[in-house]
């Protein structure tokens, strides 16, 4: 989860822009306020015009804009044990998650249909990182390839590459 999501950072950047009103009434410039709370000058000018034009009450947190989620934060705390799960507890075949079917177990559990594209953005969101199975044939045999590696290509290593044919010159 994004710590924008959560109180404690509204409650974080609210603190951080009082201070900034503060240092202000202290005397302080708007670039020094700017390098001591890490933001840029344009932000701090920003926030004490809001101060000058509405008041204190202008750097208050406000609730963000935009549709609320559809799922509430403990369902998204959820999803984690169930992706843990594997692919094929839910019916597919094969232990690989994709977004579509990431979206159809959601779908299934909570009610919430997403499109299968939005499913990366929650999925990074929650901490997930894409990533490719890496391919490889069946009838592939682990063990001969570890013998090939502690045995034969030593023994090919220590001779070098074989020497080409020098041309004529």
């Amino acid at each position: 989860m994004s710590r924008s999501t959560t109180g404690e950072a509204a409650t974080w950047r609210e603190g951080r822009r009082q201070r900034a009103w503060e240092l202000c009434q202290m005397g302080w410039r708007q670039r020094q306020i700017a390098t001591a709370l890490g933001v840029s000058e344009g932000a701090v000018s920003q926030w004490l015009a809001q101060v000058r034009r509405d008041g204190p009450a202008a750097l208050q947190s406000r609730p963000r804009p935009g549709r609320p989620p559809r799922l509430s934060l403990a369902q998204q705390a959820q999803v984690p044990a169930l992706l843990a799960r594997g692919a094929t507890a839910f019916g597919f075949r094969g232990d690989r998650w994709t977004c579509p079917r990431v979206a159809e177990v959601l779908r299934r559990e909570f009610g919430v249909r997403y499109h299968p594209a939005h499913i990366s953005r929650l999925l990074d969101r929650w901490g997930f990182s894409r990533q490719k199975p890496i391919r490889r044939a069946r009838q592939r045999d682990e063990a001969a390839i570890q013998e090939w590696l502690e045995q034969r290509y030593p023994a090919l290593a220590k001779r070098g590459p074989a020497s080409a044919p020098r041309s004529s010159s």
